[in-house]
């Protein structure tokens, strides 16, 4: 798997808010007008960053609440909408202000192509707990224990959201909401529950965890409850989620060939869920 890449444990992201953990679409509150410029700077503290047009048009479409969002050509981020996205056109024009280049430049570290950035409101811790705890469940929760890397992550919960998974979670130092983690989601993170525990406070359901050494997950069907756990990128599962496991499982893989992505081994169990769940 690849190389990890550390991370202070919290970057710039939000304080639990109160809120859904998922909204429908068009459940947006956006709040156009005013000075886009103050806006962003009292909210970036304490806000989750949504870097460009994809990120900003699936957060909304999930219902997420979007106090400020800016690009350097307003009309160019509309006809993206019309094209990508119409079901959302609207909300987004109701919430993107234009601002010259060098403004976007200056509120962002690192300038997207399509030139859209925005902030948002992080869902209710409380909301996900709930979400991620609540049974029966009819879609299985991921767990990263202990991930390293931090576009693995984004790119494992936008798996995840599009799966339907109920959630993924974290284990370890990461913060699935950094803003790395959620550039590399593209903004699904509204899609589906995304939060940091222990392994102890795992949600329930019987423990699936990849494994090499575990029996091959072709002869398994995986139930719509399971809780299905993947080792970091470098060391694989910690010793405390491998005593807790139910099963270990191992994906199918040619003689010699080490080890699969985080984001490829995710996408293989999930799809085996679903296939067997039709």
């Amino acid at each position: 798997m690849n190389d990890p890449v550390t991370a202070p444990a919290d970057g710039p992201v939000a304080a639990p808010a109160a809120g859904p953990a998922v909204a429908p679409v068009g459940g947006s509150h956006t709040r156009p007008g005013g000075d886009p410029v103050r806006a962003w700077r009292r909210l970036v503290d304490t806000a989750v960053l949504l870097d460009g047009f994809h990120a900003l048009k699936h957060a909304v479409r999930f219902g997420a609440d979007v106090p400020v969002a800016v690009t350097v050509d307003r009309a160019v981020a509309l006809a993206l909408a019309d094209d990508l996205a119409p079901d959302v056109r609207d909300l987004l024009a109701g919430v993107l202000q234009e601002v010259p280049e060098e403004t976007y430049r200056a509120l962002v570290a690192r300038p997207h192509p399509t030139a859209v950035a925005a902030l948002a409101v992080r869902p209710s811790r409380e909301a996900h707990l709930a979400a991620l705890a609540r049974t029966p469940r009819t879609a299985p929760v991921v767990v990263l224990d202990n991930p390293r890397n931090l576009g693995n992550a984004g790119a494992v919960i936008r798996l995840a959201a599009g799966f339907g998974a109920t959630g993924v979670v974290t284990t370890g130092t990461m913060d699935p909401w950094h803003p790395t983690v959620v550039r590399g989601g593209a903004g699904l993170h509204f899609a589906t529950a995304v939060e940091r525990l222990t392994v102890a406070d795992l949600p329930p359901g019987p423990l699936f965890a990849l494994d090499p050494e575990g029996d091959d997950i072709r002869g398994l069907k995986l139930p719509d409850d399971a809780v299905l756990a993947f080792g970091s990128e470098r060391s694989g599962l910690s010793t405390e989620l491998r005593a807790r496991a139910d099963h270990l499982l191992s994906l199918p893989m040619r003689p010699q060939v080490s080890s699969y992505n985080l984001a490829t081994s995710v996408a293989m169990t999930l799809y085996h869920w679903s296939a067997g769940s039709c």
